[in-house]
């Protein structure tokens, strides 16, 4: 149909829907556009734009063949209490069809304390599991062979330490770094700008990040060094368009700093990976994570001159959105994580985890988790949606969205390169503030009534409180201290004591990569409190109120 006709028969249904609209003023002006046609998509190119899975730019996805080859990583987070109490988490998803692990560990933990030190009081095992030492992560992954198993730990600050534990745990196993799969989260630069479990300054930050790709790439090469994370750029208020332009400006600061350090893109760009956010609105999500892969794709190859396909890939893992979880009415989060995880397969994504309905009160139950884990493994093998590679291809608005997210991701990108990169965007508050401004929309929306939320400010009903939620013992901050103990008791304290002072001469060199010398501190036993006080004593603490 000519451009001509077509328009003239846009313009006679368009003046035959608007009495009816009239009727509904208050849908009669949303957006999106109430209908979407080739017009919408003036100068689509197939080849430029989307050409075949597993190619460039990769919009229709990173794999030829998606899940016709093999479903996504089947993912729960899952972390409390102590290792213990974890490690009978974690065998229990495999044992239920999960593919693989990703760990949620406490906030002292996050931020490189001892379950000990004054600073851990209160918080010990409450958001996530209390790894203290190498002694509490031989017991995380009792009877689960590391070889068998990808493994995702959201760890940003001591990545490098949790990291190193779980290499000396695959050894203590007999399986060597080489076959090791998964993945640190290791991006500290969203959590100077969404998150706050930072410790360091961010120029030793960024150096250990690079540290990382360095080692990994000699040394354990299937490891994703790094998940560059809109997660919690999404969860602190952002747009769709603002999560892949912030974090993959992030990305962009992640692969100057590796080739300032002398390596070559090519050498470890194939390591990099993303995690996404799938939130509420199914079609724009799924337009997100198909413009997402065509920026990063162009970023790689205009910019970094990178040469290998898979150094322009974007391959992600994806959590269901917490933000979006309520309290109210918890049983309608089982119908918000079924959507969000259907956009995300929709999308393209390599790995999911399924949040749990009642995580708006307290961590997840077993059987809340079960139906997690249950809504993808419906999704992949019911619902049809993982029978076609991008099965939404050709849809004339989700083109026309994928688009719109482009371009107003990469005029942000073009914004933050104007400010001189992501690190001084985020000294001068700029990508924050933008965040901000974002979540205040939101839930001003939300206040007036112009977007709806079930069970919020619509349809409530009454409700009894809460019951069986799962509440983590106050005792495990002794049980830690118990350990702490018993562990400091039986160690070689002096072998400790020489690998501490290796690492602190490692520290004040730069030109040494910290991966051997954290590795042979972990080996000995030393906690992760010592490790990282030793950083921090030659590194300092980043404060939030200074420049980066």
């Amino acid at each position: 149909m000519a451009n001509e006709t077509l328009k003239a028969g846009f313009d006679k249904y368009m003046a035959g829907v608007e009495a009816k609209l009239a009727k509904n003023p208050e849908r009669a002006n949303l957006e999106p556009n109430r209908l979407y046609t080739p017009l919408d998509i003036e100068g689509f190119d197939y080849e430029k734009d989307l050409g075949f899975p597993g190619e460039y730019p990769f919009t229709r996805g990173v794999q030829p063949t998606m899940y016709r080859g093999r479903f996504w990583t089947m993912r729960m987070y899952a972390g409390f209490s102590t290792a213990e109490e974890s490690n009978k988490r974690y065998r229990y998803l495999l044992a239920n069809g999960g593919s693989g692990l990703s760990c949620a560990f406490d906030l002292p933990t996050q931020i490189g304390y001892d379950s000990t030190d004054p600073m851990a009081e209160g918080e010990v095992g409450k958001v996530g599991v209390a790894i203290d030492s190498l002694a509490d992560m031989e017991i995380l992954f009792d009877q689960i062979s590391l070889d068998q198993v990808s493994t995702s730990m959201t760890i940003n600050a001591p990545a490098s330490v949790l990291l190193c534990m779980y290499i000396a745990v695959a050894e203590k196993q007999g399986v060597s770094a080489d076959k090791l799969r998964g993945t640190i989260q290791n991006d500290i630069l969203k959590e100077y700008a969404a998150r706050g479990t930072y410790i360091f300054p961010p120029k030793p930050s960024m150096r250990l990040i690079t540290n990382i790709f360095e080692y990994c790439s000699k040394n354990v090469p299937l490891w994703n060094t790094i998940s560059i994370s809109g997660y919690h750029i999404r969860e602190a208020g952002s747009t769709a368009s603002q999560e892949i332009a912030f974090t993959i400006a992030d990305g962009i600061a992640y692969v100057e700093a590796a080739i300032k350090a002398g390596m070559d893109v090519d050498a470890f760009a194939g390591r990099l990976s993303f995690f996404w956010n799938a939130h509420n609105n199914v079609l724009e999500e799924v337009a997100k994570f198909r413009a997402s892969r065509r920026v990063w794709a162009k970023v790689m190859k205009e910019r970094f001159n990178a040469q290998k396909p898979k150094s322009m890939m974007l391959r992600v893992h994806t959590q269901t959105a917490g933000s979006m979880l309520t309290a109210q009415q918890p049983n309608n989060n089982i119908v918000r994580v079924a959507l969000q995880t259907a956009a995300a397969v929709m999308g393209g994504t390599q790995s999911l985890h399924t949040n749990s309905k009642d995580e708006a009160l307290a961590l997840p139950t077993t059987e809340s988790v079960t139906i997690a884990l249950r809504t993808q493994q419906i999704v992949a093998y019911e619902s049809g949606l993982a029978d076609t590679v991008d099965p939404l291809g050709g849809s004339y608005y989700v083109e026309a969205l994928t688009n719109k997210i482009e371009a107003e991701a990469w005029e942000y990108i073009k914004k933050i390169d104007e400010i001189g990169g992501a690190p001084e965007a985020i000294a001068k508050g700029y990508i924050q503030k933008e965040i901000q401004d974002s979540a205040y929309k939101w839930q001003m929306d939300i206040e007036k009534g112009d977007r709806i939320i079930v069970g919020v400010n619509k349809f409530q009903q009454e409700e009894e409180p809460p019951k069986n939620l799962l509440r983590v013992d106050g005792s495990v901050g002794k049980l830690q201290a118990d350990k702490i103990a018993a562990l400091k008791a039986r160690r070689d304290n002096a072998k400790v004591e020489e690998t501490l002072a290796a690492l602190e001469k490692g520290c004040a060199d730069e030109s040494v990569n910290l991966m051997p010398l954290i590795l042979d501190a972990v080996r000995a036993y030393a906690t992760e409190g010592e490790i990282c006080g030793v950083m921090r004593k030659v590194f300092g603490e980043y404060q939030s109120h200074t420049a980066l």
